[in-house]
């Protein structure tokens, strides 16, 4: 058993990580911006954006049927 006269022994943990870890997580969004960059290139005519032109067709008369 432990003397109790005896001061405390402080104990120190290292954890070692190999090279600091998180590069994950900014490889991750630099990615994902990446993805939606080149989904937006690819839908750029479906969104509305990236033509010289819009066509915008307003009907002449509109018929409202009510009963």
């Amino acid at each position: 058993m432990a003397d109790p006269n005896e001061p405390p022994v402080e104990r120190t943990t290292i954890v070692e990580t190999n090279g600091g870890g998180g590069g994950g997580g900014v490889l991750a969004v630099v990615l994902l911006i990446i993805v939606v960059l080149v989904l937006l290139f690819v839908f750029r005519d479906q969104l509305g954006f990236g033509t010289q032109d819009t066509d915008i067709n307003i009907p002449d008369k509109i018929e409202v049927n009510v009963n």
